[in-house]
């Protein structure tokens, strides 16, 4: 079957879940009005909805050409409403705010098309406004949610037993490489190692293949399991994981905030003379509610700068494990680029070592999503994962 034209090239390696969106934008009689994207990091769960939501907008299908395709997948049509989650979670205000615009007629397009990224965190309360919503659908509205899994711990049980679920998967590694070349003008070889490195991870490949910056930060992580030897080492191995993220964190924040602040002490008259005083001290509110989801959100950043050095250490351990158990043979690894490390460590650990330690990284993804200080349980994790004597 051939690739899939316009709006639809952006979703990269997923044929089947592409079919049916089709098939659904094809036969408006017959949409649900609400729709879970599902798909490990990586799969295009996003990229997947916002063509989707083009898709429904055009009227040729998402031809990709059009007014309506372009501004859909930019994020300005005025019927597509794209929420993603700054911060730690997705708070009852904003689901409310979402359940609010739902709720309008279509002002341009055919549907009022909302999609909300990384819907697994929604609060509790967030998750009952949005499933209220989605009992009583507004009559020309689609709401897209997308989240990790089926898990109750991604969707609760209530939500996805009314919503349709299209599952994605991880993109084969030929396809990402190839959208690299095509799409990014990457060099061939750099893009087959790039998206090799990434695991089919289409975002994290192009980051690889254009910074130089990344590709350094992922060898400094992978360089970690066969550098601890002593506690020393291991506690300085914690620091530069930490510190790394910390750094990634406030050097996002440092770039996002000052805009957004400066913006809204306009918005609010700071600065100015006469009436705009007043109103300026009116809006004290509004600057500390901006501080605290700037907090949030660089919280969220470095996290998730830590989660991606811990996936790509559990990674390592798991190639380790592979090799251990079929020593010789050509099976595929998550970083083929380091099977020389992995050797060494199936080596030096075995399997029963390797697991251990993947069973360690799992326990340190769980305390940071408790709120473990990240100084502690990265250096417990460190600790866990030193080397026999």
């Amino acid at each position: 079957m051939s690739a899939p034209g316009g709006v639809w090239a952006q979703v990269v390696g997923q044929p089947a879940a592409v079919a049916e969106l089709q098939a659904a934008v094809a036969d408006p009689a017959a949409m649900t009005h609400a729709w879970l994207f599902t798909g490990p990091p990586g799969s295009g769960r996003s990229v997947a909805a916002r063509a989707f939501a083009a898709a429904l907008q055009c009227p040729a299908g998402g031809d990709g050409t059009c007014h309506a395709c372009q501004t859909a997948l930019a994020g300005t049509h005025a019927d597509v409403v794209v929420i993603v989650p700054d911060g730690l979670s997705i708070g009852v205000a904003e689901a409310r705010e979402l359940v609010r615009v739902a709720g309008r007629a279509p002002s341009q397009g055919r549907w009022q098309t909302i999609i909300v990224e990384d819907a697994d965190r929604m609060s509790e309360a967030a998750a009952n406004a949005v499933l209220k919503m989605i009992e009583e659908p507004p009559p020309r509205t689609v709401v897209v949610l997308c989240a990790p899994s089926l898990h109750p711990d991604d969707v609760p049980v209530t939500i996805r037993s009314r919503c349709r679920v299209v599952a994605l998967r991880t993109p084969p590694v030929d396809a990402v490489a190839d959208v690299l070349v095509r799409r990014d003008g990457v060099d061939p070889a750099l893009a087959a190692w790039s998206a090799a490195a990434a695991g089919g991870h289409v975002g994290r490949a192009r980051h690889l293949a254009r910074e130089e910056s990344a590709r350094l930060a992922r060898k400094a992580v992978l360089d970690i399991p066969l550098s601890l030897v002593s506690l020393a080492a291991c506690l300085t191995a914690a620091d530069d994981l930490v510190g790394a993220a910390r750094e990634e964190s406030d050097r996002t924040s440092a770039a996002l905030d000052g805009a957004e602040t400066e913006a809204v002490k306009a918005s609010l008259g700071v600065g100015a003379r006469g009436p705009g005083v007043a109103a300026a001290s009116r809006g004290a509110g509004q600057l500390k509610e901006l501080e605290r989801r700037q907090r949030s959100r660089a919280t969220r950043i470095g996290r998730d700068s830590l989660d991606r050095a811990l996936v790509d250490l559990a990674g390592l351990y798991r190639d380790a494990l592979v090799l251990h158990a079929a020593p010789g043979e050509a099976l595929p690894l998550n970083h083929p680029d380091r099977r020389a490390d992995a050797e060494d460590l199936a080596r030096r650990i075995g399997a029963e070592g390797a697991l251990r330690r993947i069973d360690a990284v799992l326990a340190c993804r769980t305390a940071l999503e408790q709120n473990v200080k990240p100084q502690v349980a990265v250096e417990a994790l460190t600790v866990a994962l030193r080397l026999p004597a």
